[in-house]
């Protein structure tokens, strides 16, 4: 069962652990924007920044991966897989075709 915002800021001091790669500066931010407090806007920051670490490539092999499992075509993967990596927060230098199918096989 999730946890409710409440429940998680009353046990803040398990967050308090150190969070490798965590920008101060963005930190402030998110305390400053969002009430949160600092242990647990570092907590969250880190997360999501865990969450965006993959490298294009990785990311490509990742979710190829997965719109396989569902079914999909390649035809549709690669143009799927482009828009992806255009809104991605880091952004991956402009892949043609060619280049994803490089990378899911080598």
């Amino acid at each position: 069962m999730l946890e409710s915002v409440e429940d998680v800021r009353r046990s803040d001091e398990r967050w308090e652990e150190p969070h490798i790669g965590v920008s101060e500066e963005l930190l402030r931010h998110v305390v400053r924007t969002t009430g949160l407090p600092p242990a647990l806007a570092r907590r969250v920051v880190s997360d999501v920044m865990g969450y965006f670490v993959e490298t294009a490539e990785e990311y490509v092999l990742r979710r190829h991966a997965e719109l396989r499992r569902d079914g999909l075509a390649n035809a549709k993967i690669w143009s799927l897989l482009r828009k992806e990596l255009d809104v991605r927060p880091v952004a991956a230098p402009p892949l043609s075709e060619r280049q994803l199918r490089r990378i899911v096989y080598g």
